[in-house]
């Protein structure tokens, strides 16, 4: 079973401590919860379900973990850390009301400063998760640490994130195995009169029994529903001749790798036909471009001029490239004036798109893997139906 191990969460609270050293930082609190779960996850293992996480690594002494009573067992069994705190603030996301849990032994905010401050003066305190914490506890942070100087500390997890380890990438590999045989699955026994649901369930189960951890989504529409960016499925049934937009997103160990490869339910037009054949010329273009140590905005160039070429500027509603990883999408997300480069081991989706045409709406999506030399596709699917496209014009699988 692919596990982080519990020396690389070790490693990563020293690379932090490093950054805060930098930064003149005596703790760093990362905050998270089951929606915005990346950082968490990437310095503790813990995934808060309903609830509230967090860690604080101290400058000094060993990062413990902020919890709430219903996830507790969950997040021992979790955590790459066996020091687990409850605080109330934490407690259920989703409901306003102050839920007794008569049997929790809780800690207080107050007394994390006190034991913070045990280890030497408390003057700055990183946060990262600012922008995903609610403004209610960040009030009532601000308040038990009144006197601290509490820093927006998100870009040293940016910082930390931005390339993977081994360890890293063959998650996100695993992820990418299980998307594929999701999204065959799909392709291999769409047909008219089925419904949307019906078709997007067969991805679910199959992920799922594939031993993916979780599905963040699988976006599916057809016919006149491919005009839209995203979207999912819904009982509308299929009909011959719709094009099917689908893009399946698999976690394994908290990475996400994610596909989206366009198809037809029963006979292909050539109009159709001619529209996948733009995005599969646009998504080799954006391939020509990733390698350690070029601009990612030349991607996003190189696939603009394309469909400037094609007349295709109108459908072109947002760049190629994300980066993925912990989350579907994240950091880098580059635009044509980005002066980033690629560096070999980061992980990035393209995403070669084209919104509201007359023939369709569809995209490319796979998962990289940057190299010296230019990149690893992640998903073997994409890559097969790419050359049996090129070949025959044709979407098969085996």
């Amino acid at each position: 079973m692919l596990r982080i191990p519990a020396e690389e969460f070790a490693a990563r609270v020293e690379k932090l401590r490093a950054l805060m050293n930098e930064q003149e930082l005596q703790a760093c609190l990362i905050y998270g919860d089951e929606y915005r779960k990346e950082n968490l996850r990437y310095m503790s293992n813990y995934w808060p379900l309903f609830e509230r996480g967090a860690v604080i690594v101290p400058l000094i002494g060993e990062p413990f973990i902020l919890a709430a009573p219903e996830g507790e067992m969950f997040c021992r069994e979790m955590s790459a850390f066996p020091d687990v705190r409850l605080l109330p603030e934490f407690a259920c996301v989703t409901v306003p009301d102050i839920i007794e849990y008569p049997q929790a032994h809780y800690t207080s905010l107050t007394e994390i400063r006190k034991g913070l401050q045990g280890s030497g003066p408390l003057h700055r305190m990183g946060i990262v998760g600012i922008d995903a914490m609610p403004a209610p506890l960040m009030r009532i942070l601000e308040q038990s640490f009144g006197g601290v100087e509490l820093v927006d500390a998100g870009d040293l997890l940016f910082k930390l994130r931005m390339t993977k380890t081994a360890n890293e990438v063959a998650c996100l590999q695993e992820a990418a195995r299980i998307a594929d045989a999701g999204y065959r699955l799909m392709i291999n026994q769409v047909k008219p009169g089925m419904t949307e649901l019906e078709l997007a369930s067969l991805a679910y189960g199959e992920c799922t029994r594939q031993g993916a951890e979780s599905i963040p989504f699988c976006l599916l529409t057809s016919g006149e529903r491919v005009n839209t960016i995203i979207g999912r499925a819904s009982g509308k049934v299929i009909a011959d001749g719709d094009m099917i937009m689908a893009a399946i997103a698999v976690q394994v160990e908290g990475y996400v790798a994610t596909l989206n490869f366009p198809f037809v339910a029963g006979a292909m037009s050539p109009e159709q036909k001619a529209f996948i054949d733009i995005l599969v010329e646009a998504e080799d273009i954006a391939l020509s471009n990733v390698r350690a140590g070029a601009r990612q905005s030349g991607v996003v160039r190189a696939v603009k001029a394309y469909f400037k070429e094609r007349d295709m500027t109108e459908y072109d509603l947002y760049p190629p490239l994300h980066g993925c990883g912990l989350a579907e999408a994240e950091s880098p997300y580059p635009d044509e004036h980005s002066e980033a480069l690629f560096i070999a081991g980061m992980t990035v989706n393209t995403d070669v798109s084209l919104f509201g045409h007359p023939h369709g709406s569809n995209r490319i999506e796979e998962s990289l893997l940057v190299t010296e030399s230019g990149y690893e596709s992640m998903s073997k699917l994409v890559r097969q139906l790419s050359s049996t496209w090129k070949e025959t014009a044709t979407i098969r699988v085996i």
